[in-house]
C-alpha cells in the first residue's frame, strides 16, 4: 500500500500569509493549437509538503541541495497526537510510544485542509526535539506549516533542529494515515542556495513494493 502524504499543489494551496503564493501560467497550449502544452510557476520554496533547508532558520546552515538525502529514505513512525488548538507537543504528550525508528512523522489534525489557512495548528517544543534527538532521529515531519507556532519570532524548534542536525519535513498530509511503521520517500529538489524544497512525499507500508 502506498500513502500519498502530499496535497496537490494548485492556485488555492495555502501558504504562510505574506508568502509568495502560487501560481502557473500556460504559455503554450493545444487549445490555441499550439504543438505542446507547456507552462510556468511562481511560488514560495515552502509549498505544500516541502523539505526546510538549515540556511532557512540558521546564518551558518546549508542550502537544499546539499542536505543529507539519507534522511528523508527510510524507515519512519507515524506518532498521532492530540492538543488543544495552537499548543506545542512535549515529551510527556508521547510517553505513551515507544520511539521505534530515526524518522518521526507527527499526526496532529490541527491543519486539516490545506487549502484554507488557520493560524492555530500544534507545533513541536523544542524538549520535544531534544527527547528525540536521543533515539538518534534524523528526520522529524509534521501535518502542519510549520514545526513552530504560526507567530513565533525566535522559532525555538527550528533552532533545536539546527542544534541537533534534524532535518525536517512540514505540510505533509495525513489524515488518512493510520500510526504505525512505514517507509519513507520526501527527496527534496536539487535546487541552488535553496531554502526549502517542494516534495513529493508517500509512505509504503509494504518495502516489497520497491523491488516489484
Amino acid at each position: 500500500m502506498i500513502y500519498d502524504i502530499s496535497p496537490i499543489i494548485k492556485k488555492d494551496i495555502a501558504v504562510f500569509p505574506g508568502d509568495k503564493e502560487f501560481t502557473r501560467k500556460i504559455n503554450l497550449d493545444f487549445k490555441n493549437n499550439d504543438n505542446l502544452l507547456l507552462s510556468e510557476i511562481t511560488s514560495t520554496l515552502h509549498l505544500g509538503s516541502h523539505a526546510d533547508a538549515p540556511n532557512h532558520y540558521n546564518i551558518n546552515g546549508i542550502s537544499i541541495e546539499r542536505v543529507n538525502l539519507t534522511n528523508y529514505i527510510g524507515k519512519c513512525q507515524v506518532i498521532e497526537v492530540f492538543k488543544e488548538p495552537y499548543q506545542r507537543i512535549y515529551p510527556k504528550d508521547i510517553q505513551e510510544y515507544e520511539i521505534l525508528e530515526k524518522r518521526i512523522l507527527f499526526k496532529t489534525n490541527s491543519f486539516i485542509n490545506p487549502y484554507k489557512w488557520n493560524n492555530d495548528f500544534n507545533s513541536l517544543s523544542p524538549e520535544l526535539i531534544e527527547y528525540l534527538s536521543k533515539y538518534n532521529v534524523v528526520l522529524i515531519g509534521i501535518d502542519t506549516p510549520s514545526i513552530d507556532p504560526y507567530d513565533s519570532k525566535l522559532l525555538e524548534s527550528h533552532n533545536m533542529v539546527y542544534n541537533k542536525n534534524i532535518s525536517v519535513l512540514e505540510g505533509i498530509t495525513l489524515i488518512e494515515v493510520p500510526i504505525g511503521i512505514y517507509y519513507l520517500i520526501a527527496i527534496p529538489l536539487s535546487i541552488k542556495d535553496g531554502d526549502a524544497s517542494p516534495v513529493r512525499a508517500i509512505l509504503l507500508k509494504n518495502i516489497n513494493l520497491l523491488y516489484n
